[in-house]
């Protein structure tokens, strides 16, 4: 199995842009989920920080990622470290969920094991940082600009 790194093209401005082909095709970001549905509660018991997610995918048609040692953060400076190995395969994605859950890399779903919500409802910057800690990928939203149906959620990269 072979692995590669990911990196780094976000666009800031809507419309979202197709992936740009680089020779491994890989892209980190696939969509955020950053104002969960309903009032916001981050009761680690009934809160709802579980519906606010990261999607992370794989767009190459060849190579396998391991996520291990990556890290995504806000513009807070809130971060969230991949410390198993999660490969994603070809076309692959994975939730990065708030609150707490059961990792599973069957399901493609890793839980921050925190009930604090990361992303802000009106306006942030995703940070994915390699594990060598060079940036591997930026991207700033505001829910005025980029979130036309008002639904919480902002898809990248086609």
């Amino acid at each position: 199995m072979s692995c590669t790194s990911l990196p780094g093209v976000f666009a800031s401005r809507p419309p979202p842009p197709r992936p740009r082909h680089r020779p491994d095709g890989v892209l980190p970001h696939g969509g955020i989920q950053y104002d969960a549905p309903g009032r916001d509660s981050n009761n680690c018991s009934t809160g709802n920080t579980d519906d606010e997610y990261l999607t992370i995918k794989n767009y190459s048609s060849s190579a396998t990622v391991n996520l291990k040692g990556y890290i995504v953060k806000d513009a807070a400076g809130n971060r969230f470290t991949f410390t198993a190995s999660h490969y994603l395969q070809p076309g692959d994605s994975i939730k990065l969920r708030g609150g707490n859950g059961t990792y599973s890399d069957s399901k493609n779903v890793v839980y921050r094991d925190n009930c604090n919500f990361l992303w802000n409802n009106d306006k942030d910057t995703i940070y994915l940082y390699k594990p060598s800690g060079a940036r591997a990928d930026v991207h700033s939203y505001t829910k005025r600009d980029n979130d036309r149906d008002a639904n919480g959620y902002i898809s990248y990269h086609g």
